[in-house]
């Protein structure tokens, strides 16, 4: 699994590496019953503190994306895809709401508000 640290994200390092692990689950890179990484090697592999590695485990538990079996390691926990899926779509929709919401604070009309979608999208 390769996770990627960025310094300059507005997010904090444990919810970055969280955000990574649930997208390779989803995108089904990872499956269900797939040891991950122990939280001492992943911290010693990204140069992090353990504690860091600590918090996104206990997040990614708390959602319902992994489980820790103690002593053993911890373990994508099996789940419904669609539901996984289902619950990113919400959070896209909700940041969707909030563009939407914020442009038209600025006037932008909705064929530049789809412009600047179809800019963004296509430079990924």
């Amino acid at each position: 699994m390769n996770i990627i640290i960025s310094n300059l994200s507005k997010d904090p390092i444990y919810e970055q590496i969280a955000k990574q692990i649930k997208d390779n689950i989803i995108k089904g890179n990872i499956s269900e019953g797939d040891p991950l990484p122990s939280i001492r090697n992943l911290a010693k592999e990204l140069k992090i503190s353990v504690i860091t590695t600590k918090r996104s485990y206990e997040e990614l538990e708390r959602e319902g994306f992994i489980e820790t079996v103690p002593g053993k390691g911890s373990y994508v926990s099996s789940q419904n895809k669609e539901l996984l899926k289902e619950k990113k779509i919400k959070s896209i929709e909700d940041k969707l709401m909030e563009a939407i919401e914020e442009s038209k604070i600025i006037g932008l009309t909705k064929k530049e508000l789809k412009e600047i979608l179809d800019v963004l999208y296509e430079s990924i």
